[in-house]
């Protein structure tokens, strides 16, 4: 037991969106509760702020990393508030609302009602070409199903298909669900992923009537207002990373070193460091990739879980053009390209449609999205392969062929964790060993619940106001 006046060391291991909101909860918190902590930030790489990463170049705001963020999920917006930048946020411009998927070589205007894949507005599905009359006589059926909920977990894919038929799921579900986690909805949870469609099964007997019904609730709470989908930030998302920095400025931070060991004491732990430091620390938040963690961890639990999730590795190309010398006219905010279709991108933000502030008036600005789960070897390409196919199936797919004025490659590499069946389950077992054996140690971050940003921030404000509440009870 410790002295209850003691002041309490956390040591906060990666430096990514949910290592500095997770700071920055702890900072808060503490302070709200008139505590005094010490917080010691350490960060592998060069630079806080993980994925995130903008670059300003001839008048264009260009992301590098993830571009922006579901509005719906609150928890970031919130934080924006808290950091005093509510002003820079951004809706998508509302010109440039549609979307686009690909079908046999040709794009089609997505639907109108869709949520989250599920054809909510009859008439318009109806109408669409991307799914043939009896894949829309299948879907639809979806009204008249009995509920079959499953005892446990089932894959998303399985679920859908189960629900709304393969047609669906292959022409419309997959391109737009998939691609949150560039992974194989046969293959990941629902439960993990998207259980409201398990909620909505059991609650209304059928997925488009719980969807109907989210979305009337969304519009009511919006005043009838269609809400934007995605929001940003004017000058990228690095608006919020340097505001957190700012922030925490009063907080010890490493950069360019590793945590090697975590030593556990009679009532502290004690971490080497790369640069040779020792850190003792009362409690310890590793933010890290799951298998990063799991090298820590290993010596005093079974952590095998943290080993076996799997990460995809998946890479964007950034294409600008002068607007005179552009060949393609286009009204939407981008296209999706099922795997089907057999090309190397998976979708294309048209980005200076969809958010205006992102290049000059006189310019375009492109964004082509390259990898996923089935599919690794394109990542691999070097720049002058990868540039080239995703020239090749952007003429394949709009007949564009003018030559951008320059291209930026971002690789993330293991960048994506794959929820598999039994996610959630693994996380409960995995948690209550680290919490029976390493006390004072939490692990968080975009492989447990949820990888989107607002995801990660609503993880690390829960983890903050877990650890204080542990910490009181130690002493």
């Amino acid at each position: 037991m410790r002295s209850a006046e003691s002041i309490d060391t956390i040591v906060v291991i990666g430096g990514g969106i949910s290592g500095l909101s997770s700071a920055f909860y702890l900072r808060k918190n503490a302070k709200e509760q008139g505590k005094t902590i010490h917080i010691k930030l350490i960060e592998a790489e060069a630079k806080l702020g993980g994925k995130i990463n903008t670059l300003h170049k001839e008048g264009f705001v260009i992301e590098k990393g993830p571009d922006s963020f579901l509005s719906r999920k609150l928890p970031i917006i919130e934080l924006a508030h808290e950091l005093g930048i509510e002003d820079e946020l951004v809706p998508t411009n509302t010109k440039a609302a549609k979307t686009y998927i690909m079908k046999h070589g040709r794009l089609h205007e997505m639907p109108k009602g869709l949520t989250l894949g599920i054809p909510t507005s009859i008439l318009p599905f109806l109408a669409t070409e991307l799914v043939s009359g009896q894949g829309k006589l299948t879907a639809l059926a979806d009204l008249l199903k009995a509920p079959q909920p499953a005892d446990g977990d089932e894959s998303l894919g399985g679920f859908l298909a189960r629900r709304i038929g393969d047609e669906v799921v292959t022409s419309i579900a997959e391109p737009l669900l998939a691609g949150i986690y560039a992974g194989d909805l046969y293959k990941l949870s629902l439960n993990a992923t998207f259980p409201q469609f398990g909620q909505y099964e059991k609650e209304f007997g059928s997925i488009i009537m719980g969807s109907r019904h989210s979305r009337a609730k969304l519009a009511e709470q919006n005043k009838g207002k269609a809400p934007a989908t995605f929001m940003t930030f004017r000058k990228g998302l690095q608006t919020m990373v340097n505001a957190l920095i700012d922030a925490l400025k009063d907080i010890t931070v490493y950069t360019n070193t590793k945590v090697d060991t975590i030593n556990k004491g009679n009532d502290r732990y004690e971490l080497d460091l790369s640069n040779g430091e020792k850190l003792a620390a009362n409690a310890v938040l590793i933010t890290t990739q799951a298998f990063a963690a799991h090298q820590l961890l290993k010596p005093h639990i079974n952590s095998e879980f943290l080993a076996k999730i799997r990460y995809v590795s998946v890479a964007n190309v950034v294409l600008a053009f002068d607007k005179k010398d552009f060949d393609v006219n286009f009204d939407g905010s981008g296209f999706l390209v099922p795997r089907s279709e057999g090309l190397h991108i998976t979708a294309c933000t048209w980005t200076s449609n969809k958010w205006l502030h992102s290049a000059p008036e006189d310019k375009v600005l492109l964004r082509c999205y390259v990898g996923h789960s089935e599919d690794q070897q394109s990542v691999k390409l070097d720049d002058e392969a990868l540039i080239a196919a995703v020239r090749s199936d952007l003429e394949k797919v709009i007949g564009l062929k003018a030559v951008p004025k320059f291209t930026e490659i971002t690789r993330l590499n293991s960048s994506m964790p794959q929820y598999d069946v039994g996610h959630l389950e693994a996380i409960e077992a995995f948690r209550a060993e680290l919490n029976d054996k390493l006390p004072g140690v939490r692990v968080t971050g975009a492989a447990f619940h949820g990888v989107g940003l607002p995801d990660c921030i609503r993880q690390g404000r829960e983890v903050a106001e877990q650890m204080l509440y542990e910490l009181d009870k130690l002493k």
